[in-house]
């Protein structure tokens, strides 16, 4: 089976910025292609050839996608025949190396989670069946690549691969998280899914660590206050409105009733965090301004995209950030990204270098 096509999932109705994004770095890593994709199906293909396909994933890190949740190299659509899908998709992997693990998935619309249990019920009877064929590692192997088995409908199915060090650790490219029955808000799950994407696990108690120094602007009614009181950090909350819930009561809380955009910190913050519902272009240039004054040494925030152009609005957002703080003379690491719990917005990260 020849690779035809690179498989990039998103959140529905972002398609059209999925394909900007990889036209472009397609093009940057001197990969010629095209993408093809629908309106609402949660997925954007970008077809070229084998070897064109595997240079482009050698050359882009999938960390650097704002839009795509996951990705992996494929042919074209297989059509299934008879009952028992499991054989039908062994004899599919021509073109397939050696997987150390197997992942079932569907996109992520109302109508393709019907699939769910199916996905689910041939995960296991297909993985034993591949090692049986030596086509699967006998114990899983996150250190080769992963075979990927989307579904599209109950017998037409996209069979590929993806290196597992380029590619997102969740195999669909989802964080499931369980929304906090006390919190504030479930914009709390916003943060928490960004610690998750944008600080290893392992690094969680050095830079989430108790009794640092955080801001959050705009902060009513506190959903993100919430996640940063949760890891015992001392926390002022900027924001005219009332904040919600016990935080008050931990006494790790200071409550500050001003303007996001006017606040500045009488002494140096760890974390500073923002969930501002303006525009992204002011958002970005207000948390840009807090890494080149020195204000914070980590900080994460929220961009709200407008209906139209959104990719180019992300892009003049980052263009503009690098120019504040490269006048600056400081070093920040900057990624972005669309997150599961983001809806019409994207997620950044800024942390100082020293």
């Amino acid at each position: 089976m020849a690779m035809t096509q690179l498989v990039l999932l998103c959140r529905q109705g972002f398609e059209a910025e999925t394909a900007a994004e990889i036209q472009d770095l397609a093009s940057q890593a001197g990969c010629f292609g095209y993408c093809k994709t629908k309106n609402d199906q949660a997925w954007v293909s970008f077809v070229a050839e084998d070897h064109q396909l595997k240079q482009l994933v050698e050359h882009v890190r999938f960390r650097s996608l704002i839009f795509a949740r996951q990705w992996f190299i494929c042919g074209d659509v297989v059509h299934l025949s008879g009952e028992d899908r499991v054989s039908a998709i062994s004899q599919e992997m021509d073109g397939i190396p050696h997987c150390g693990e197997v992942e079932i998935i569907h996109v992520d619309t109302n109508e393709a989670k019907a699939l769910s249990r199916l996905c689910k019920s041939l995960t296991g009877p297909l993985a034993a069946s591949l090692r049986k064929k030596n086509r699967l590692s006998a114990k899983r192997n996150h250190k080769i690549p992963r075979l990927m088995i989307m579904f599209l409908e109950g017998k037409e199915v996209l069979v590929g691969y993806h290196f597992t060090d380029n590619a997102c650790k969740w195999p669909d490219g989802i964080l499931h998280l369980k929304s906090p029955k006390d919190a504030p808000s479930r914009s709390t799950l916003k943060l928490e899914e960004a610690w998750h994407w944008f600080i290893p696990k392992r690094q969680w108690g050095e830079r989430l660590s108790a009794g640092m120094r955080a801001v959050d602007l705009g902060a009513a009614p506190g959903g993100w206050t919430w996640q940063l009181v949760k890891r015992s950090m001392m926390v002022e909350a900027i924001d005219n409105g009332p904040m919600k819930g016990d935080l008050m009561e931990t006494g790790q809380v200071t409550h500050h009733e001003v303007d996001g955009f006017k606040f500045s910190p009488s002494k140096k913050a760890h974390w500073m965090v923002c969930d501002m519902a303006e525009s992204p272009i002011k958002v970005a240039e207000r948390m840009a301004q807090w890494m080149a004054n020195d204000w914070c040494s980590e900080a994460i925030f929220n961009l709200k995209l407008p209906m139209k152009k959104r990719y180019q609005e992300v892009q003049k957002c980052i263009e503009l950030m690098n120019e504040i703080i490269a006048k600056s003379g400081l070093e920040v690491e900057m990624s972005f990204k669309h997150l599961y719990h983001d809806r019409e917005e994207i997620t950044g990260h800024l942390r100082r270098r020293y």
